[in-house]
Order: structure tokens, then C-alpha cells, then sequence
């Protein structure tokens, strides 16, 4: 009664800057996630691939497994010849293998003997 009808109807805003807002904390917890968890994973998963391609004869490795041994030889692009004991070679598979402790010596080149 006292109101008059003019006052009690609302402006109709627009809601594309509601949505805006509401979408706004997703998006930045996406950034976020992204810069704190997601970026340095792939960086590590790609330091992983270029060590194990890298895997040379006489490299001492570490096996997911926990198996450390002396890289005798390269079968193929997939997988390494492992020397763990006296008189003792496993085949494995390189993506298998966690890390790469020491360096062994390059390989001599036949054209450079």
C-alpha cells in the first residue's frame, strides 16, 4: 500500500557480468592448478624421456624395481641389456628405468679409431 509499484520492480541487469563473476574463481583455480601442478609435471615427464633415451653402454642405472646394474647393451630403442650381478643380465624395458646414476664412457666411433 505504501509502496508504490515503481519501486518495488527491480532493474533488469544484464547477466553477462554475473556469469563473468561466477565463472571467475574456476578459471583461476585452473590457472593455478596449471602453473603449480601441471607444468612441472610435464617437465619432469620430459626430462624422464630425454635421460632414458640417452641410455648408453656402461651407464649404471636404477630400475623401477629398485634393480641397479651396469648397461652391458643396447638391444633396441625399447630396451637395455642390465649387468645386476656376476655373470647376471636382465632385459628391460627403458621406460623402466628410474634413473641413471653414473656415466659411462661415450662409445668410440669406428671411423674416428
Amino acid at each position: 500500500m505504501f509502496i508504490s509499484p515503481a519501486f518495488a520492480q527491480a532493474a533488469g541487469a544484464p547477466g553477462g557480468t554475473d556469469m563473468l563473476m561466477s565463472l571467475l574463481p574456476f578459471v583461476l583455480i585452473f590457472v593455478i592448478m596449471y602453473f603449480l601442478i601441471l607444468r612441472p609435471q610435464q617437465r619432469k615427464a620430459k626430462a624422464h624421456q630425454d635421460m632414458v633415451k640417452n641410455i648408453r653402454r656402461g651407464d649404471t642405472v636404477v630400475t623401477s624395481g629398485g634393480l641397479i646394474g651396469k648397461v652391458t647393451r643396447v638391444v633396441d630403442e625399447a630396451e637395455v641389456e642390465i649387468l645386476i650381478g656376476e655373470n647376471v643380465k636382465v632385459r628391460q624395458l627403458r621406460s623402466l628405468i628410474s634413473d641413471v646414476r653414473a656415466k659411462g664412457e661415450p662409445a668410440k666411433d669406428e671411423a674416428a679409431a
